[in-house]
């Protein structure tokens, strides 16, 4: 294996290089020497037992640590965190299953250093379920397959092809595609690089669509007064009157007319005239109180 620099310190790449180096010189156990070891460790907690196991499988680590490179994250990092996949392994091995130390322990090297992978890659939360895992560490392994990777964007067949082979949504390898194409920016960056410190940020250039402040102030008090007016023109109607048209024009629910005219005893049409009739009432009411009557027509829509 090629020594590869971990960080870009010239010491640090040279303390790299003879780590790997020393791991990789490491003799390999014998399949009844590992399964001793890992007795010893399981039923008397032997600390020895447990470094010589997991030291000669440190080679596992940096091999697969090596095959996560290219996401842009320093080997050492990734090397630390796929030995703590091995002493995981090592802590819930059983060696009385007809299984070697090292084909257990790659799963969970992998495992770890796949989700230090997916929460360091990106400020954005990436790969929170199986099949996004599975096209985040497999996407761009079939997309240089196809076409020998002569092309740099997929067809609408290549992620219909993509999708049936990791078993996920094609809209689901269209996202994917996207994510990766893409780099974290920072939102207090200029856009296109420049230096001018007058240009505009990314932030200052995000469209915001709530409501300002002036707008939420206006609408809580046009609320308000509207609430008044009608609880001022509820008092102008009789008691029925105010049952329909809260049953009808007030609530989340709206009772239908039949259902109103079983309550009441009276024909579905009757309960219509009472809502028109209540409503003129209450058109009336407010029309007294304010001086746009454009308001007051807003009850009857």
């Amino acid at each position: 294996m090629t020594s590869t620099a971990f960080i870009d310190t010239p010491d640090a790449q040279k303390a790299n290089r003879r780590f790997v180096k020393k791991v990789m010189t490491r003799p390999l156990l014998s399949e009844d020497h590992e399964r001793q070891l890992a007795r010893q460790w399981r039923d008397h907690q032997d600390v020895d037992a447990l470094h010589e196991l997991t030291g000669a499988y440190i080679r596992l680590v940096v091999s697969m640590a090596t095959r996560f490179r290219n996401y842009g994250l320093p080997v050492a990092d990734l090397i630390q965190e796929g030995n703590v996949g091995l002493m995981q392994a090592a802590a819930r091995f059983d060696p009385d299953r007809n299984v070697r130390f090292s084909t257990y322990a790659g799963w969970w090297i992998r495992a770890a250093i796949q989700d230090f992978v997916l929460r360091n890659w990106s400020i954005v939360r990436t790969g929170t379920t199986s099949a996004q895992k599975s096209l985040f560490f497999n996407l761009r392994r079939l997309k240089a397959r196809i076409a020998n990777g002569t092309r740099e964007k997929l067809t609408p067949d290549d992620r219909h092809s993509i999708a049936e082979t990791l078993g996920v949504k094609t809209l689901d390898v269209e996202k994917m595609e996207s994510r990766l194409s893409a780099s974290d920016r920072s939102l207090n960056a200029v856009p296109g690089g420049q230096d001018d410190e007058g240009g505009s940020t990314w932030q200052e250039l995000l469209v915001c669509t709530a409501p300002s402040p002036h707008e939420t102030v206006e609408k809580t008090d046009k609320d308000a007064r509207l609430r008044e007016w009608i609880s001022a023109a509820f008092e102008h109607l009789n008691d029925r009157e105010r049952a329909i048209i809260s049953e009808r024009r007030l609530n989340e629910k709206t009772v239908t007319l039949e259902q109103l005219g079983a309550k009441f005893g009276i024909s579905k049409e009757r309960v219509r005239q009472i809502e028109c009739r209540a409503l003129e009432k209450m058109k009336v009411a407010i029309t007294d109180q304010i001086d746009d009557p454009i308001a007051a027509t807003s009850l009857s829509a």
